[in-house]
This record gives C-alpha cells, structure tokens and sequence, in this order.
C-alpha cells in the first residue's frame, strides 16, 4: 500500500509538471503571427487530369515541389520542384519564385501559371516553359477563359489580350463610370464584373454609372496638406447606381448592351451564359429586393426573349447564385431558391418549367458544387444533420435519389473528380484540426491521405463546449463557450462574450476550435469564461429564423444576447458584476446595442467598425433588411444608437478604420460627437488609413490595446 502511495504521488508529480510545461499563447502569435498555429494543410490540393492520381504542393527540406499521389496505392512522386521550374524561368530571363505559383491542370502533363503580368505553360513532358499570353502594366480583374485569353481592367476602363494582342473595350473618360469590375458592392454572390461566353468568342461585362451617386471624403493623412479621396457611397433612401450588361464580340469587335429596362436602378445578378454561346440569362431585381425576374436575352439583338420565371417575397428575395447548366443537357439548369422558407435545389428546362424539386426540408443547401461528367448527379453541401455541421451529398437528377457521401460530423470540403468516382474530404471538427481523406461515390472510407497535427496540443488551452438555449419563439439558439484551461467550477471568473449577431454570419459551426479564433482561446487561457451565441437573424437557419429581425435590426438580436447573459448569470462560476462584450462591424452594432439599450448587462465593452445609424450604412445591405428610411423611419429610429447615448453606463472603448469604405467613419464619429455634448464619457481609439479590417502590424497593437481594456476594467 505504501508502494502505491509513492507511485500515485510521483504520478501526480510528473503530471503537475507537464502541465506546467505547457506553452501560453501570447497576443503576437494570434495576431500577427497566427499562421505558425493554424493545422497544416495540403497546398493546391486538386484532381490531376486522367483520373488515377491528385495533386498537392509538398513541402520538404529542399524546399518545394508538385507532387502526384496514385489514387490506389498512395505512391508519391514528384513532378516538379520549384528550384526546377526556377531554372526554367531564368531561362527566360523572369525572376525566380520563392513558392510555387498557383497552377490549373489543362492536360495530365501540362499546367498553366501566372507569374507577374504573364501566363505561361509548363510540359512535364519535355520540361518546356512556354508563354501564352500577358496583359498592360497595372492590369487588375484578370479574367481568363479556356483559350488563355484574358479579359483585364485598367482604372475604370476594360481591355482584352487575345494572344498577347491588348484591345481596349470601353473608352470611358469619366470615372463615373465603371467598366468590367463587380456592381452593387459585391452583394447578391457578385464578385467580378466580366464574363467569358463558353467558347470564348463573347465577353459580357457590367458597365456601372454610378455619376449620379454622392460623392463621399476619403481622407489619406499620407500628404502634406492631407487629401481628400471620395469615393462614391450609396446610403440608404439615396440616389444609386445604375447597371447595364455589355457583350462584347471578339472576332467581329462589335459590341450590344442589353436591354435590361426601367427603373434604372435595380439589380442584375446571376450572369449566366447559355451553353450554345446565343442567349444570356440575368436575374432582374427590384430596389425593393422582393421582386425577381429570370429572363433571357438574346446577344445578337440584346432584347429579352423570355421571362423564365418571376420569384417574390413580402420581405426580400436574395438570389446568390446563376443557373447551373447540366452536363450533357443543355437544355436544363439547377437554380437555388429559398421561395419555401430553406435554402434547395430545383430542377428547370430553359422553357421556364419546373421539372423536380431536388432537396426538401428543413436545413440548408449551403454550397453547390456541380455534376459528375455524365450530368446524371449533382453535388451540394448542406446542414442536414445539423446547422453547426457541413456534409457531403450527391442527389441524381431523374430519381430525385440523394446519397450521404461525408461519415465524420465536422464541416468538410470535398474536391470531387470529374467523373464522381472519387472525392478528396478535407475536413475539421472541434476534435480534428485538419483531415484529408480518399472516399468514393457511396460515402466508403478507402484511405487517409493526410492528417495535420494539432499545432496547440503543447499549450494550455481551454475546453471548448456546444450547447442549445431556446429563443422566446421556440428558435434553438446555438451557443459556445469556451472555459479557462485551469478551470475550478468553485471559483468566480469573469466573462467575455463575443458577438456578431448579423445576416449572412455564422460563428458557431463544429469546425477546428469552434469556429473561435485563436484571440479568443488566448482570453480563455488568460482566465475568462468566453461565449458566443448566433442569434436570429444570423445565417444557415432558414428564411424564418433570418428574417425575424427584418425592419427592426438589432431589436430580436439584443433580445436573444441577453437570454445568453442571463443563462451565464445562471452559473455559480460567473462572476456577473465583471462582464464584457466586443464585436466588429454587425458585431460593433451589436456591442454598442447591447451597451446603450440594455445598460446593465456588461461593465465593459469594445466596438470596432461600428454602425450606429443605417441612415449612413450602404443602400443593397441596408434596404434588404431594413427597407428605406422613407418607408420604415419607426425601424430606422429605433436602431438608430444615437437615440441612446445617454443610457451608456458602463465603460466603451470605440475602434474604427479612419479610411474604412464599408462602414464609414463617420458612425463613430456622430456617436463620440453626441457623447461628447451629453457628457458621458467614452474611450476612442482610430487607426489611421486602415479600412473596415484592420491589418498589419496594427493588428498586433490593436489587440494589445483590447485585452488591456478588458483586463484594466474589468
């Protein structure tokens, strides 16, 4: 017995002393140096053509290489190292590169790159370097399409290199108008503004004409005396801008502007291409954003030729995506809707015919991603084991059939062969830091092919936890929290919540560490209880769940963070006397809310990026949620914080970007203003010349400077 009682105390010994050994974090390395402690993952991971083998970039101690892995055996073989195609660029007298550039597979031994203003082509075969085609110096927006031409802009102008031949498209003078770059500020999935027709004769681009939308100052404090850069800002209620569809013909050079009609000011979304190069699809949408019609237009003429469909809502309508014509049926397409109430697929011939509704139920199509070569199945991503998971499906087209092809819960990303034989899981849990596996068409588990270590198993993190609290409507409301890693339930700690709460944001998803961000762990190692609840409003929920907050930002959203806040008040290990709240854009908003409408609920608090009225937030954002200031001023004057200043008691620190365009410094600014002539005290804090996302090394000292907030006053 003695014998066993030196044993367990030597065991006790030897385990204090590991803990004890464990690393902390430190602000630098979640900031500014965060790469060195994210799960290792494998590099332009992708499918090789011929399918028998797929492609990844390796690291090794002579640096990099292209490296294949047979699909059957797992036989590695290099087919490239950097320092080899190094040697092919000096050849050409080209700079060499310090990592290996990102490449696309156009045959099983070919592969194309950019490399500055170039695209060249590489042959594993003969170990042949060869130019294919460059644009001007300043070139921005490369588009490239199957024959290597590219479609490029220059400030506000658009231009082509068609074998290395630069043709200038639209000759606009006036800066006002925009050629070729992404409208409606990259709402609605638009995030470029040119179009290659399949074969590559045509190229459609959006021409905005935004002379008419109010200029608003930029100031740039790098000169001597400061400038004022303006930038053309759209507010809600206010004039906006107005887009039009060019096609421009590359062998004719003859260029038609669609006749996409009256008001001017509405939006053109889901540019598609029909397959015979003749027709172009557009999804019209009213100002309103509850008004959507697919029509087809004809290239020759540029009139429309057909009106699909017409999709509406009462409150908004938010097409995300184009048509997604199928494989070897040109004649049909997948459009995705929320017309009943959840995120699916459905089914239509380009006559406008509904021929099946492909998913049904309640949870989310969040992503989809294609067919196989045939075009007998198509492949999406959804919610339907659960809204905090991201799974795997394969649904055929005739049947209706749907097949689970991902087994581990966590979210995954797969990258499927052309032909839907073999798919590549690359996936995370709250458990798993990073995974890659081979598995076929029925879901069947062949072989790992990578396993990241997990890059804080030697630091003295916290334990991360999932749980459900219930709306007053009877929404399950998803929650995390995160404990310190010493944690003692008998003891009192205080509390950070961290909040977003906004439209299109989802915090909480069974991914590597929660979805939390390393910040947020180092606060946990350092001694808070660390929350987080996506409330409603907030994304991958379905229609209902979102629009719950519709007209009223900010009213449902505060209601459901401080059901949080009183659950934590709940706990015997909170201390409820030291809490504090910080969020960043929506979550800014939120964090001001939270401060002014609901005074007594946190001592401390950091807003960052805040919006305070949406009278000055952007009109495509602001009137999908909140409708115009004209048509809703009670919704408008109830979010407006303004109203509110002089119910702020506890203590607020503000951030902002002084050259943010996203939401302008100007919020802040009022907000400070009418602390200011209340007399109620605030700390301020601006970071010259950053945008909506602080970056840089100002990241490193901006997070410093939250920490000590939170730990000075808290």
């Amino acid at each position: 017995m003695k014998y066993s009682k030196y044993i367990l105390i030597f065991s006790l010994l030897i385990a204090l002393s590991a803990y004890g050994q464990q690393k902390e974090l430190t602000i630098e390395q979640v900031t500014v140096k965060s790469f060195s402690l994210y799960p290792q993952r494998l590099s332009q991971l992708q499918w090789r053509p011929g399918g028998k083998e797929f492609t990844y970039i390796k690291k090794n101690d002579g640096g990099e290489s292209l490296t294949a892995e047979d699909i059957n055996s797992g036989k590695q073989s290099s087919l490239l190292d950097l320092s080899g195609l190094n040697t092919q660029l000096a050849s050409k007298g080209l700079q060499e590169l310090k990592r290996f550039p990102e490449i696309k597979w156009v045959s099983a031994y070919e592969f194309t790159f950019l490399n500055g203003d170039s695209l060249w082509q590489f042959n594993l075969k003969d170990n042949s370097l060869n130019f294919l085609n460059g644009v001007k110096e300043g070139a921005e927006n490369l588009d490239f399409n199957s024959s290597n031409n590219i479609a490029y802009t220059i400030k506000n102008n658009l231009f082509i290199s068609v074998d290395n031949k630069q043709m200038q498209i639209t000759k606009d003078e006036n800066e006002g108008i925009v050629n070729g770059q992404y409208v409606h500020r990259n709402e609605f999935g638009i995030d470029k503004g040119s179009f290659w027709s399949p074969d590559g004769n045509y190229l459609a681009f959006y021409r905005k004409d935004q002379t008419m939308v109010t200029d608003y100052p930029i100031v740039n404090i790098n000169y001597r005396p400061a400038k004022v850069e303006n930038i053309k800002y759209p507010m809600a209620g206010m004039t906006s801008e107005q887009v039009t569809l060019g096609v421009y013909n590359i062998k004719t050079n003859e260029l038609v502007y669609l006749k996409t009609g009256e008001p001017k000011d509405h939006y053109l979304t889901g540019v598609t291409w029909d397959p015979d190069d003749k027709y172009i699809y557009i999804g019209i949408l009213n100002r309103d954003q509850n008004d959507l019609h697919l029509i087809k237009y004809s290239i020759a003429t540029g009139n429309p030729v057909d009106t699909l469909f017409r999709e509406t809502n009462s409150k908004y309508v938010q097409p995300l995506h184009g048509l997604m014509f199928v494989n070897n049926h040109p004649g049909e397409f997948i459009w995705i809707s929320r017309r009943d109430g959840w995120n699916h697929l459905y089914l239509y011939n380009t006559s406008g015919k509904l021929l099946k509704e492909l998913t049904k139920g309640d949870w989310e199509v969040t992503d989809f991603d294609g067919y196989n070569s045939s075009g007998t199945d198509a492949y999406y991503t959804s919610t339907t084991d659960s809204p905090l998971d991201r799974d795997y499906y394969s649904v055929n087209l005739k049947t209706g059939k749907t097949s689970k092809i991902t087994g581990i819960p966590g979210v995954h990303r797969i990258i499927k062969d052309a032909d839907g034989k073999y798919f590549l899981d690359a996936f995370s849990s709250l458990t798993i830091p990073n995974e890659v596996n081979l598995v076929n068409s029925d879901g069947k588990f062949l072989r790992n092919v990578f396993t990241s270590v997990d890059p804080l198993k030697d630091y003295s993190l916290g334990k991360t936890r999932f749980f459900k609290l219930k709306s007053k409507d009877g929404y399950d409301l998803y929650c995390r929290m995160i404990t310190p890693a010493d944690f003692d339930s008998t003891k009192k700690y205080k509390v950070l919540v961290y909040v977003y709460g906004g439209p299109g944001v989802q915090l909480i998803t069974n991914s590597w560490l929660g979805g939390a961000g390393l910040w947020l762990n180092y606060m946990a190692e350092h001694g808070y209880v660390v929350f987080t609840l996506d409330n409603r409003g907030s994304a991958n929920r379905g229609l209902a769940f979102e629009q719950t907050t519709f007209r009223h930002l900010g009213t449902n959203e505060i209601e459901d963070q401080t059901l949080g806040v009183d659950y934590l008040k709940t706990l015997p290990y909170v201390d409820s006397t030291k809490m504090g709240v910080f969020g960043w854009s929506f979550g800014g908003f939120m964090t001001t809310s939270l401060m002014t409408r609901r005074p007594v609920l946190f001592k401390v608090a950091v807003a960052g990026g805040s919006v305070i009225d949406w009278d000055y937030y952007e009109v495509m954002y602001t009137e999908r949620y909140m409708d115009t200031p004209q048509a809703n001023p009670e919704g408008y004057k109830e979010a407006n914080l303004l109203n509110y200043v002089q119910n702020l008691k506890g203590k607020l620190l503000m951030i902002h970007g002084t050259s943010d365009p996203i939401v302008v410094w100007q919020n802040d600014l009022m907000f400070i203003k009418k602390c200011a002539d209340l007399g109620i005290p605030v700390d301020y804090f601006v970071y010259p010349g950053q945008e909506h996302g602080v970056r840089g090394i100002d990241t490193f000292q901006m997070y410093n400077k939250i920490t000590d907030y939170f730990n000075d006053n808290l």
